[in-house]
């Protein structure tokens, strides 16, 4: 039997106690009352989760577009949680932190699990050193790619490891790799109810949890058909290349490709290859120009330096930067995801 939003599992624990349904209320109402800042939103969603609603609203993260509520079946995240305890083979009792904000979807649905599959939670404030003085060994853990970058001392705890909220550099790749932990990247939204696909790390392409199918756009963009999830296509900005109708390789946003000249050049892909040779956060962009119609630039996090032109030789003939601009602090999303028209605004 399928279980239901009502449902909690036998063998759920929640910072080693078992809580039943009725106990986790108690434990919510206690967090709102006389909680610390971080646990009096578990608690509000904790009375939104177990409320007579079918239904319950998320926040996206504002990359795109800005903040905005979408209304979600409960039903449709708890297949969710299913499908990724089926792909991460999460079992009852399994150790898991919970170390995410629970404004988003992603810190939602930790929670969410341990109900539905009856895993051990811990709970711990959001912070950038999630595992700082910290040694229990854990199954499963979630994180944004800060929290993994500062966390490497401590990951050998951890069996299993998932990131989202952003890209992982291949700086933090490479470091990640050396550790005994099965480390996995996610692709996913809030419309999607959190990810929906996940590659381990030194894997090319992203495969899709258990009951997704894939297909392109005639913008070559994702199309994801998720039928227990929602009852729509979910067309997405994010430009592919299929394998096949069940693994992809991403290639980069639809929305932030630049036309120079009439060549269309993905800023990913060219972030891609100058990975690791420039000392301070960047991206690439298109800025306005009359003959080109947009021209690549590049934004550099940080005060104006000099950069070494040889670290460009990597680039193809159309993908050099024809400019080289600074801002001295990218804006960014909870997540740590550089949100790049409102961070090159000032200087566009």
């Amino acid at each position: 039997m399928i279980p239901t939003y009502h449902n909690v599992h036998n063998s759920f624990k929640l910072n080693g106690i078992h809580f039943d349904r009725e106990n986790l209320l108690r434990v919510a109402y206690s967090f709102i009352k006389e909680g610390e800042d971080f646990q009096k939103p578990i608690g509000e969603f904790l009375l939104d989760w177990f409320d007579d609603r079918a239904y319950i609203d998320l926040q996206t993260s504002g990359t795109t577009g800005g903040p905005k509520t979408i209304r979600t079946s409960k039903q449709a995240i708890v297949e969710s949680a299913i499908a990724t305890g089926d792909f991460f083979d999460l079992r009852p009792g399994n150790k898991a932190l919970q170390c995410l904000p629970v404004h988003y979807i992603a810190g939602k649905l930790m929670f969410i699990r341990a109900f539905i599959l009856g895993l051990d939670i811990d709970f711990v404030a959001p912070s950038a050193h999630p595992m700082e003085n910290n040694d229990t060994k854990y199954d499963f853990v979630a994180m944004v790619p800060l929290q993994a970058k500062n966390s490497l001392n401590e990951l050998k705890n951890v069996k299993k490891l998932i990131i989202g909220g952003s890209m992982i550099s291949k700086v933090l790749e490479k470091k990640l790799l050396k550790l005994p932990t099965k480390v996995y990247e996610t692709y996913g939204m809030t419309e999607t109810i959190t990810h929906i696909a996940a590659k381990q790390l030194g894997e090319h392409a992203f495969t899709v949890l258990p009951n997704i199918t894939i297909s392109q756009d005639f913008r070559n963009c994702l199309v994801i058909h998720a039928p227990r999830i929602s009852e729509d296509l979910i067309v997405t900005n994010d430009i592919v290349e299929l394998v096949d109708e069940n693994q992809f390789v991403f290639i980069g946003r639809y929305d932030n490709m630049i036309n120079s000249g009439g060549i269309k050049l993905i800023p990913e892909q060219i972030e891609d290859k100058l990975a690791g040779k420039i000392p301070a956060r960047f991206f690439v962009i298109g800025k306005p120009d009359e003959l080109l119609g947009e021209k690549l630039v590049l934004v550099v996090e940080g005060e104006k330096q000099t950069i070494d032109e040889t670290v460009f030789e990597v680039l193809d003939k159309y993908e050099k930067p024809k400019e080289v601009l600074f801002v001295p602090k990218f804006k960014q999303t909870e997540n740590g995801k550089i949100l790049r028209k409102e961070s090159s605004q000032s200087i566009l």
